[in-house]
Order: structure tokens, then sequence, then C-alpha cells
């Protein structure tokens, strides 16, 4: 049943989520690389990849957050620091994020069958949405194509435009707001955080010291909060490690917002959800996995589509760490 929503969601979102993307389209390189087809190669690696690492899953899917919410899906993240310049990766939200080999070892493939043509942004898009997949075997959402590759990136930009796991429900509304997402885009992409882990140091406020009296985050729920400090005691360990769905964090399914609306969402970011009355509304309703399944691979379109390149703007990387010389 689950399936059957989300193939005639996907259907629907291909015939009117075209003028959210610009240019962006389905297929987009099956005429220009007539040899091969992207999409299987990027899938059939990505696959072999969730298979023997499931962690992976998490890590390619927030690589495309990262990447989206700073100068849009360019692929900016991807690129190494230089000499002069201190890019996306090396800021501090994003020190912890991973997965560059796997695209590294995608476009190195791409570009032996099909040179010069597939983007590293596209690439980063389906790995995304192959390493969600790979649970199901099924494409969970459509991926449009026909992203550039950005010649830029800087580590200034993360900080005000990559949304915070310490940001209150009016940040994370304005900065979605900013970026062409709504309400219901914030609510249902913080489902992402339904795999994946975290580390004691970014909770380590909540849990010991919250309103400067040591104590907790009275919004988190009291049985909960004595669990994750006995995970995080204080003086918390940087490098502890923990889920941020317990005991779920390898299966993408709505068991977040089951967690969430019983305050034991990990973040404040999360419990901030419920402190609106629509987007706790929504909460709740995303509880069904087929509706947070479909939900999903709408926002999903939406939140790949930010601020993309085309029509002769940006470039296509032969290497994605390095912009080509021109």
């Amino acid at each position: 049943m689950i399936q059957v929503v989300i193939l005639r969601f996907m259907l629907a979102s291909i015939l009117v989520i075209g003028c959210i993307g610009g240019e962006l389209k389905m297929k987009y390189y099956e005429k220009l690389c007539d040899t091969v087809s992207v999409e299987n190669t990027v899938r059939e690696i990505v696959w072999s990849k969730v298979a023997a690492t499931p962690a992976l899953a998490a890590k390619l899917l927030r690589l495309h957050y990262h990447d989206c919410f700073v100068r849009g899906c360019d692929g900016s993240i991807l690129l190494d620091p230089t000499v002069n310049t201190t890019t996306e990766k090396t800021a501090g939200p994003n020190r912890s994020v991973s997965g560059y080999d796997v695209i590294d070892e995608i476009k190195e493939k791409l570009e032996v069958d099909c040179p010069g043509v597939v983007s590293c942004a596209d690439i980063v898009a389906l790995a995304a949405r192959d390493a969600v997949s790979f649970q199901f075997q099924t494409e969970m959402w459509p991926v449009l194509t026909g992203r550039k590759d950005g010649k830029f990136s800087l580590a200034s930009e993360v900080g005000v435009n990559l949304p915070s796991a310490n940001a209150n429900f009016t940040t994370l509304l304005d900065q979605f707001g900013t970026k062409g997402l709504g309400l219901d885009d914030l609510v249902t992409l913080s489902g992402a955080h339904t795999i994946g882990i975290s580390r004691c140091i970014l909770i380590a406020r909540r849990l010991h010291n919250f309103t400067g009296v040591g104590d907790a985050d009275p919004s988190l729920n009291t049985t909960y909060a004595q669990t994750l400090r006995n995970i995080c005691p204080n003086p918390v360990n940087s490098t502890t490690l923990l889920e941020m769905d317990p005991d779920s964090s390898l299966t993408f399914d709505s068991d977040y917002y089951r967690s969430l609306n019983q305050h034991k969402g990990l973040f404040v970011s999360d419990a901030a959800l419920l402190t609106n009355p629509k987007s706790a509304h929504i909460a709740q309703v995303l509880e069904n996995p087929a509706v947070f399944f479909a939900r999903f691979a709408r926002s999903m379109v939406r939140m790949g589509a930010i601020e993309v390149l085309t029509n002769g703007q940006g470039q296509v990387r032969r290497n994605c760490r390095v912009i080509n010389d021109e």
C-alpha cells in the first residue's frame, strides 16, 4: 500500500513540479549519455555501498541537505579549501559531513563513460535519493536533473544559511522560507532525522545547563532526558555518538514523529516543531508512514530545486573537489 501511494505521488510530482525546478527535468542525461544510464550507474554504486555500510544512507542524505541550503543545490559543499579560500566543507556544521568518497567514485566512473557531461550537483541529488531508497528497493522520489556545478564555496556563508540544531521555530521557518520552502517542508524534511547519528556535544547544553542552573530542557521527556544524560554525562565527551531516532537510526520510517510527539526529539530544532499549533498538527499527521513517505517525496523534489544553476550558469566539474580551469 505504501509503495502504491509513493508511485502515485511520484507520477503527479513529475507533472506539477517542473516549474519549481526551472530547467530541471526527468532523464536529462538520456540523450546526452546515450551509451550509459547515468541513473543506473549512480544507483548501482550507491546501493552496493549502502548494502555494505547501512549508516551511509543518512550521510548521503545529509550531504545533499547541507549542499542545497548554502548557495543552492550546486555541489559547492564538495569543493576542497584552497590557499586563499576556506570552503563550505571547512565550516563548523560541515566538518562532520561525509560521503564525499562515494560521490568521487561515481564521478570517476561517469567521467569514463560520459566525460564532461554529468554534474557533481546532480550526482549528490541522485545519490541521496538512492541511498534512502535502498531499504525499499524502489525509488522513493523522482530526481529531476540538469543542475550545473557552482564555482564558489565560502565557509562564511554556512552559518547564516544552514538551519541549526539549536534553532527555534521562528528562525527555522524564516530560513526555510528564504529558500522557497514552507511550513510543511520544514516539518517533513525534519523527518530525515529518522536515520543517522549525532554527537553528545550538540545537545550538551540542552541536557546539562539549559537555563544556566544545571538543568535539562523542560520540554524534553523526563525519562528520555535521563537516558540521554546517562549516555552523555557532564562534561560530555565530544566523540560520543547517539542515535537521532532511538533504536531505529538505520531504518527510514515515520518513527521520528512518534518519538517527537512524545517529546523525545533529540534537538532543540526538533522540539521547536511542537511549539507552533500548525506544525505540531503536521507532526501528528506524519506519524502515518504512507503520508510521511509521500510528503517527503514532494519536499525532497522542492529542496532539490533550490537556487539551481542552469542555462549557461555554472559548469560541469571534471573533479568534484576542484573548479575547472577556464
